[in-house]
This record gives C-alpha cells, sequence and structure tokens, in this order.
C-alpha cells in the first residue's frame, strides 16, 4: 500500500511514477525498469538475479540473465546530458532553456508551445518521447516561455512579436547562430513569423500540427465564432476554477485517441507549467495568432506534417499553411490526436521524415 486509507486518482499514481522513474534514470520513452502496459496498468522490468540465503555457501556469484546488445547500450550511455540555463529578455523577462547533447551537425530548435516545464516535460510519460526523439543525433535547444513553466511568470505580455524576440534571447545566450527550427501547434505560427524575419539564422523549418490564425481569427461564419466562443470560455472557466471535468474536455481536443487516464496527467502537468490567470491568457491570445501576411515571405526549405483528423486544429488550416509558405512540403498523416503521442505510428513516421529533412 503506498497511501494506505486514502483514496488515489490516477493521475496522482501517474505523477507519482514519473517522479519515480525520475528518480532511476527511466523516462516515459525510455522505461528500463518501470515499464507501462497500455490500459493494464505498470510493470517491473529491470533483469532480477537470485541471491543466495547469507547462511548458504555458493559456488558462485549469480549472473544477471543477458539483455538485447541494443538495451545494453542504451543502459551504458545513460540520460543524454542536458543543462538549463537562465536568460534575460531585452524588457526584462527571465527565460528557461534547456540544452541536451553536444552532437555536430545543424542544431534543432524547438519553440515552446502549450504548455511546457522543461524540467519536467523530458521524463512525463505523455511528452518524454518528443524529448527523447527530436534529442537524437543533434542538439537540441528548448524553452519555457514568458509566463510559463521555469521561465518568469508575473503577467507577461503575450504577443507573437514578443515570442519572436524571445527566440533571439534564447539562441543568442545558447551561442546558436545559424539552425533548423521546429514549431508545434501555436508555436508554428511563432516560427513561421521567426523565420520569415530571420531568413539568415533559420535554414530550416519543421511545422507540426500548426496553422496561421488562431480560431477567433479564421472563424468566418457565425457558428464557427460562435463555436470559437464557447471553446475558449470553457477552457478559460475551467483553468480559473481550477475545474477538472471542463480542463479534461479541453484535454480530449489535444488527445483525441487517448485515455481518460492520459487525459487527467495532460491536466496534472497543465497545472504544473503556469497559474490559472496566465493559462487563461494563453488561451485568449492563441485564438488571435495571425501569421497569414508572413507566411509568404519565408524562403527556407519547410516540411509541414499534421494528423489526418486532428480535432484541434483541422488538416485543412494546414493545407492553408502550405499554399502560404513558397515551395513547402505538407505531409498528412493517419491520427486523431493534435499532439502525436509515442505509441501511435504516426509519431515513428514523424521522426523518420524529420531525420531525412534535417540531414538532406
Amino acid at each position: 500500500m503506498i497511501w494506505p486509507g486514502r483514496f488515489v486518482g490516477e493521475a496522482a499514481l501517474s505523477s507519482a511514477l514519473s517522479l519515480a522513474r525520475r528518480a532511476i534514470g527511466d523516462t516515459g520513452g525510455r522505461q528500463r525498469i518501470i515499464r507501462t502496459v497500455h490500459r493494464l496498468g505498470y510493470q517491473f522490468v529491470a533483469p532480477v538475479a537470485a541471491v543466495a540465503d547469507p547462511g548458504e555457501v555458493t559456488g558462485a556469484p549469480p549472473v544477471a540473465p543477458p539483455r538485447p546488445e541494443a538495451a545494453a547500450r542504451r543502459e551504458a550511455a545513460g540520460p543524454r546530458p542536458e543543462t538549463i540555463r537562465y536568460c534575460r529578455t531585452p524588457d526584462g523577462k527571465r527565460l528557461a532553456y534547456a540544452d541536451t547533447g553536444a552532437q555536430p551537425g545543424r542544431p534543432l530548435v524547438k519553440t515552446a508551445n502549450w504548455l511546457t516545464r522543461i524540467d519536467l516535460d523530458r521524463t512525463e510519460p505523455l511528452w518524454a518521447h518528443w524529448h527523447e526523439g527530436l534529442a537524437r543525433n543533434r542538439r537540441l535547444v528548448r524553452y519555457d516561455e514568458r509566463g510559463c513553466g521555469l521561465s518568469q511568470w508575473c503577467e507577461p505580455s503575450f504577443a507573437v512579436q514578443d515570442w519572436v524576440g524571445d527566440i533571439d534571447t534564447v539562441v543568442d545566450a545558447a551561442g546558436v547562430d545559424r539552425f533548423a527550427l521546429l514549431g508545434v501547434s501555436q508555436g508554428g505560427a511563432t516560427a513561421v513569423a521567426y523565420a520569415a524575419g530571420r531568413p539568415e539564422r533559420v535554414d530550416r523549418l519543421v511545422l507540426a500540427s500548426a496553422y496561421v490564425s488562431g480560431r477567433q481569427v479564421r472563424a468566418d461564419t457565425d457558428i464557427d465564432r460562435q463555436a470559437a466562443k464557447v471553446d475558449l470560455d470553457l477552457a478559460r472557466v475551467g483553468w480559473l476554477l481550477q475545474n477538472p471535468a471542463l480542463r479534461r474536455i479541453f484535454a480530449a481536443q489535444f488527445l483525441a485517441g487517448a485515455t481518460s487516464q492520459e487525459w487527467d496527467m495532460f491536466t496534472v502537468f497543465q497545472q504544473q507549467t503556469t497559474s490559472p490567470v496566465n493559462g487563461a491568457r494563453f488561451l485568449e491570445e492563441f485564438g488571435r495568432i495571425d501569421v497569414a501576411g508572413l507566411a509568404p515571405r519565408v524562403r527556407c526549405p519547410t516540411l509541414i506534417i499534421h494528423a489526418r483528423d486532428d480535432p484541434r486544429v483541422p488538416v485543412e488550416h494546414a493545407a492553408e499553411l502550405a499554399a502560404r509558405i513558397p515551395g513547402s512540403r505538407l505531409v498528412v498523416l493517419d491520427g486523431r490526436n493534435h499532439l502525436f503521442t509515442g505509441a501511435e505510428p504516426a509519431w515513428a513516421e514523424f521522426l523518420r521524415l524529420l531525420d531525412e529533412f534535417l540531414t538532406a
């Protein structure tokens, strides 16, 4: 019994398992000791060996069962080295960024998106595969946006021009001059704006589950405008009142193919990333994003990847994005999650496309 006499929800259990994994060097994608068994629970999978009773005499020490070579190599390598540092924007806001690995070649910079906390998301079961996959064989620089994660929370300004300037602050602090840029979800709009304005720094652009205009901007009928308002009000009230039922509805839009347990994990993680007031303000600003006029100014090779049945950002908005960026390539993958999960086939295909594009 872990919590005798107390009722514990699935989200609390998932959070505790995440802490346990972090303590032993496991992650959601690198499960050497504690493995997730989908829809059943968790399993202890580390090698075990029988140890003789102290009173017995044995002729040889116990031998652990053999391990596959690939697993042994990963275990010997250990977690990728990562350094978390802080920098300050011209308007005085403190930003936290993480620099993973020191691989040669083109660095990959990932723009911030809803919602991150760089000291936790590399081990959270829902997000660890993003960190592991993006950092594979390359240097990865990622950061928490202003108002979020380890960056400064105190009522920062939220606008695309602020987010673009924050990328400059982070890459300057990290000593990165020219790089590939990845934008996911609303981070895609920030990436588009940055690539359009900084062609001397961005040599490859990757956009996943992205869009050029927020939901309030792209609503062009009365029913669309009503739906956008209901969506914003629902999420905002759920955040401000800390209502788990409303926030589960919001989580289902990002992870339509996930389980209720994963929705609760999504909600718990959100609570660790920012304040309710900032969360509500993020939602309002995301709906007002509009970089449609900047997209045609992007000149670097651009790869756009989107799930076919994404409920949060329908695939036609990815097509619009591709039509606005000259020479871009759109790849539509089978799936119904706005944010790819590690278990779905679309994730492996996403990594393959990313690796091929960045090494071309």
